[in-house]
């Protein structure tokens, strides 16, 4: 039986419908607008429809202009830099083959750059990394502008794109969306082990050679990091908003059924389309009850920090509103029900065959933390989410799912949950506000109040490392890191360095205007801070010796500076020579319309309003 909705989950919702309800009732009648309108091959001019179609083969062109055949638009983020999106290579063709045999055309409509944060990692490409997000919305849009088409497939996994692609389809909220993820890799070097040997090698005790074979073993094949970050947090936010073919999250590239819900996402986008059982354009179907239902199964499996700045601006693209504050207050309210790396030892391979995204979806739906009344591109509704996929006689089908979890170390019912609160946490104070990731921070580093040591870049701070200076207590505030500075990248080499000298028993936390991605794993991290220093946020006012408080339970990050004197200091200034190694070089020149303009992150880092 499921239970009433949660009276929290009801009032953040009532209260995001009444902020956006302006703004939302304008996007609605935009969408409407270009819903009303004719086909595309119908109301453009013949030369138009002759370049749309030019390179079709001749049957095709008869069936889209003549017969008014279906047409899809596929925008792909393939390319084989990314493991994640290297099978990506094959899809065109099957979803043409698909759409032949269900007498519907398709083109591909446009590529979307996609980088690997993985590979660019404390390096100067990390700088593009947020922005490639936005870039990647233009990108879309410029795919889709040609205007053809009655619904879009779009091919995306990795951490900006799937948001990048989301925010795009949705200036484009007239048309039907369809997302077709590609899946993880096969388990490979357990995360642990990798976290272990990253450990070693900061304190030099194995060298390079002994690192790099453990990261290829951990990263070894096609498909995404088998981590719980940002990519494979976009995959389960897509089953909860109902964008995907029921349960393709985590599939593996290879196996059988992944081209089955490949050709499935064929049907499921002709059967939404206008003229199709029921259209359900993507800018009706994501509304405020869905943008909470993405923003609880975020906080039920302890997702990734990087989407309470990305989804802020995917809801910003539908005409909706929210903000950290709405974040925190479903946190409080949300059970933690999965446990997979870093806030646990699982992989996502484990965390699917424990139950999954299904799993948890249905112990969300049932204990009334989710909105059941939505639409979704399946036919089922969200109950469909519910359940786990199989190919049979050529076809996808569903099963319900055991009642019990295959393994309570990895996913709990909403009875008996991990902790009867969600992994994030708002934290606000005198340097500002920021998020935590609470659900993998031992209980005892949940408070941290030490001196500060105050760095201008994360490269200072690996040398103090290696030089020994950092075996104390002290909160590290690593500057001059947001959006505007350098596009804030993630700081994820921070994390070896800061989990050694905690394992070495002293008090250490972060505090940084830059990101983490909720993978700063065990060492507690103050993140995303807002204002940044080069907007003169208060973390320009840290000095070295100031205590510091960051205190994850009552939600709090204060500097411990008499009040008076904390007023009356100036804010640091950033570095001529490092503003100027922001600026140039690696095609970080390119991007400074973007830094300029740019919003806050707690804004959704948005360049594009």
């Amino acid at each position: 039986m499921t239970a009433p909705m949660k009276t929290a989950i009801v009032q953040v919702t009532d209260r995001i419908r009444q902020r956006s309800a302006a703004l939302r009732a304008a996007y609605l009648a935009r969408v409407d607008r270009l819903v009303d309108r004719p086909r595309g091959s119908e109301r453009m001019g013949c030369a138009n429809v002759a370049h749309a179609f030019a390179a079709l083969p001749g049957a095709d062109k008869f069936k889209v202009v003549a017969e008014r055949a279906p047409h899809i638009g596929v925008v792909t983020a393939y390319n084989d830099m990314l493991s994640a999106h290297q099978p990506y290579a094959g899809f065109p063709d099957v979803i043409r083959d698909e759409a032949q045999r269900a007498g519907a055309t398709v083109q591909v409509a446009g590529g979307v750059p996609a980088m690997c944060d993985g590979v660019t990692q404390g390096l100067p490409g990390m700088e593009l990394s947020l922005f490639s997000r936005d870039n990647i919305a233009m990108g879309t849009a410029v795919a889709l502008t040609h205007d053809v088409f009655d619904g879009a497939l779009l091919l995306g996994v990795c951490d900006k794109i799937v948001p990048g692609l989301l925010i795009g389809a949705l200036h484009f909220g007239h048309l039907p969306c369809v997302f077709v993820p590609a899946g993880p890799m096969s388990t490979g070097l357990s995360n642990n082990a990798k976290a272990k040997v990253r450990e070693q090698y900061a304190q030099k005790l194995v060298g390079r050679a002994e690192l790099l074979e453990a990261e290829s073993a951990a990263y070894h094949g096609p498909g995404t990091c088998t981590f719980y970050g940002t990519a494979n947090s976009n995959q389960m936010l897509l089953e909860a908003m109902g964008l995907h073919v029921p349960g393709a999250a985590f599939v593996h590239p290879h196996d059988g059924l992944r081209e089955a819900l490949t050709r499935e996402a064929v049907h499921e986008l002709l059967a939404i389309r206008r003229g199709g059982n029921r259209f359900t354009p993507i800018g009706r179907l994501v509304d405020e009850r869905v943008i909470v239902n993405a923003m609880v199964a975020l906080l039920a499996t302890g997702g990734s920090t990087n989407h309470l700045i990305h989804w802020v601006a995917v809801a910003r693209s539908a005409g909706l509103l929210i903000d950290w504050t709405d974040f925190a207050e479903l946190s409080a309210a949300v059970p933690l029900l999965a446990r997979v790396y870093p806030n646990g030892s699982a992989d996502v391979n484990q965390f699917q065959a424990a139950g999954g995204p299904g799993f948890v979806l249905r112990e969300l739906l049932q204990g009334g933390w989710l909105h059941a009344d939505v639409a979704t591109v399946h036919h089922d509704g969200l109950a469909a989410y519910t359940r786990l996929p199989h190919a049979a006689d050529n076809t996808v089908q569903w099963q319900d799912l055991p009642t019990a979890p295959g393994d309570d170390s990895i996913v709990r019912t909403g009875a008996q949950p991990f902790s009867g609160s969600g992994g994030l946490k708002l934290l606000a104070g005198n340097l500002g506000r920021s998020v935590i990731k609470v659900s993998s921070v031992p209980a005892d580093r949940h408070i941290i109040e030490a001196p500060a040591l105050v760095f201008d870049s994360q490269e200072a701070l690996l040398q103090a490392f290696a030089d020994g200076q950092l075996a104390r207590d002290f909160v590290a505030v690593v500057r001059f890191q947001g959006p505007r500075a350098n596009g804030m990248p993630e700081l994820h080499k921070l994390t070896p360095p800061l989990a050694v000298l905690q394992g070495q028993g002293f008090k250490v936390a972060l505090v940084t205007d830059g990101r983490m991605s909720g993978a700063s794993g065990k060492v507690p991290a103050a993140i995303h801070l807002s204002p940044e220093a080069l907007a003169d946020g208060p973390i320009g006012r840290v000095r070295d010796g100031d205590l510091i408080r960051l205190d994850a339970e009552a939600g709090t990050l204060e500097a411990l500076v008499d009040p008076a004197e904390w007023a009356a200091r100036a804010h640091a200034v950033i570095d001529a020579a490092q503003a100027e190694a922001n600026t140039h070089d690696l095609g970080r020149d390119l991007f400074g319309g973007m830094r300029r303009t740019v919003r806050s992150a707690e804004e959704g880092a948005i360049t594009w309003l």
